[in-house]
């Protein structure tokens, strides 16, 4: 393979200009960045056309990562260091040479460092940074996790799941090629760092009559990743328990902790559950991270009129209470942390009462409710009354007795934000006078409902128009005729599922006259009148928007919303 410059390269085929290949290597003396990734971040090129120029100036064959079976043993090949310092993957081999998937192929020092440490010619492929670096995490976890499994087959002692020194940290580093760790803390630790490389939210272990499955929720979804012998489930379970710090001891009983731990120069803090089961404990982990984009109202997916709505129901909310409603997992918690963000000031006294808190907030009072200790939302609310607040976020209302007292401090001057479980922002207020709150209370305090749910987008990268059936617009509540919808037909950047990253959509209740007028007299009727007569667009409404617009699909929406 003749190795040319990347620029000339890109020049010679007319991708960009020799101005701003100029523009782009002055940008590289001062970052010391490759040429690529300058251009593609400066919008002067796309990955893709990087990708296509390659192909066509240098005949490098493309591959799809996520179609692509890598064989397990090819991790013995190449060392894990060498791969992620190069981010290069082998993906298959033979006696003579090794072909390399790599984001740039023009990376000769990689090249020759593959060709000295194999013994084999270095047959260059191109694929996705993204592909390749998810690849590298999942060939050398994925042999770490077999690695740990095997050597746990072989030692069955319970000493192995870890000493007592492991008990003390706060903070657990997670480090699947640890030498001296024992295999338990390998595995899991394997496992974890697999969640990290496919943005997980949530790991599941799942005991079964021969086995533990691990499967991940990934994008709102479960997917199975790897099977752990059933001998084992013990150990891994164990390991579980020492870093949440629960009672090893205790099988038959639910428990609840959580551990800290960095993955990557990463910190994320873990909620570890654990569950009886005919088969043994299951163990869900949620993983938190620290992420400012997702409590922006660009990272929750607001924007037009939603955000002119969102914006002017929150700036213009002196007193009162906003609620957040919609199903667990569907964005509440991100939503109320963004407005915490929006109204975090050095002249106001924001209180949060949550359970768990899920990310730290500087100038934010946040307290951590525990049941147990009789720190329960209600008992807290009281407390915080007497602490001078101008907003109160109260992270749940989860019975009449919280909602009473909100409701009440709402009228007493304060802002109040809190989050409660229902199907839309209408039902909120069904929801509210079935827990007990006086209609009264309702119509004087509740400022505005904000209802959302999250769905996944479709993929920019193997997104495809078609024309649906009259089936599916039915389904959508839509009136026939000439529409276009998008769907994606799977690629190595949404690993095959047509669906990469998700978007919340929302609709926003401004409680007018006539809708408190409605709910003090509580009539239904009335109540739908003043709905309908209000500035109000439905969730349905905002998905078929998204629809069309193809950010989501009509599949997604069904999948989301149920029946219209």
């Amino acid at each position: 393979m003749k190795y040319e410059k990347l620029g000339d390269l890109l020049v010679k085929s007319g991708a960009i200009t020799p101005a701003q290949l100029d523009e782009a290597l002055a940008l590289q003396v001062n970052s010391g960045e490759r040429l690529g990734s300058i251009l593609q971040k400066h919008g002067f090129i796309t990955e893709h056309q990087l990708i296509d120029t390659l192909m066509s100036q240098l005949g490098v064959e493309f591959i799809d990562l996520n179609s692509c079976a890598i064989p397990p043993e090819m991790a013995q090949l190449l060392p894990k260091g060498t791969a992620k310092k190069h981010m290069v993957v082998p993906v298959r081999a033979t006696r003579t040479d090794v072909h390399l998937a790599m984001a740039d192929p023009l990376n000769f020092v990689a090249v020759e460092e593959v060709r000295a440490l194999t013994r084999r010619q270095v047959i260059p492929m191109i694929a996705t940074a993204s592909a390749v670096e998810r690849a590298v995490q999942n060939l050398y976890s994925n042999q770490g996790a077999m690695l740990a499994i095997e050597e746990m087959q072989r030692d069955l002692l319970g000493s192995q799941y870890g000493g007592g020194a492991v008990v003390q940290p706060q903070s657990v580093a997670v480090d699947e090629e640890e030498a001296g760790a024992a295999p338990a803390i390998r595995l899991v630790n394997s496992i974890i760092d697999r969640a990290c490389t496919e943005d997980a939210s949530d790991i599941h272990m799942e005991p079964g009559e021969d086995s533990m499955t691990i499967r991940m929720r990934i994008d709102g979804a479960l997917r199975t990743i790897i099977p752990v012998p059933r001998e084992l489930q013990s150990s891994v379970i164990s390991r579980l328990k020492i870093m949440a710090r629960l009672d090893i001891s205790q099988k038959q009983l639910p428990q609840d902790g959580r551990a800290n731990v960095t993955v990557r120069q990463e910190t994320l803090d873990l909620r570890i559950s654990t569950l009886p089961t005919i088969h043994g404990e299951k163990v869900v982990i949620r993983l938190l991270r620290k992420a400012p984009e997702l409590v922006t109202m660009e990272g929750i997916g607001l924007e037009g009129e939603n955000l002119e709505r969102f914006c002017s129901l929150v700036d213009h909310s002196a007193e009162g209470i906003i609620l957040m409603v919609g199903p667990t997992g569907s964005g509440k918690t991100s939503t109320l942390y963004t407005i915490i963000n929006r109204l975090n000031r050095e002249e106001v006294n924001l209180v949060s009462l949550e359970d768990p808190v899920e990310y730290h907030i500087g100038g934010v009072c946040q307290v951590q409710i525990n049941d147990k200790t009789g720190l329960t939302f209600a008992n807290v609310l009281r407390s915080v009354l007497r602490q001078d607040p101008d907003i109160i976020a109260v992270g749940e209302i989860r019975d009449g007795e919280t909602a009473e007292i909100a409701m009440r401090a709402a009228m007493t001057g304060h802002l109040v934000l809190s989050t409660i479980h229902t199907n839309n922002a209408v039902s909120s207020i069904d929801r509210l006078l079935d827990i007990g709150v006086e209609p009264y209370l309702i119509a004087g305090a509740v400022k505005g409902i904000i209802s959302q749910r999250l769905l996944r987008k479709v993929c920019p990268y193997c997104r495809k128009p078609y024309t649906p059936s009259q089936e599916e617009l039915a389904a959508l509540g839509m009136a026939p005729g000439d529409y276009t919808f998008y769907k994606g037909e799977g690629c190595s950047e949404c690993f095959g599922t047509g669906y990469r990253g998700r978007t919340g959509v929302f609709e926003i209740l401004p409680m007018t006259s006539a809708i408190r007028h409605a709910v003090h007299s509580r009539s239904v009727k009335e109540l739908e009148a003043a709905v309908s007569g209000a500035d109000f667009r439905p969730l349905i409404e905002n998905c078929r928007r998204l629809v069309l617009e193809g950010v989501t699909s009509g599949e997604e929406v069904q999948r989301v919303l149920g029946g219209i």
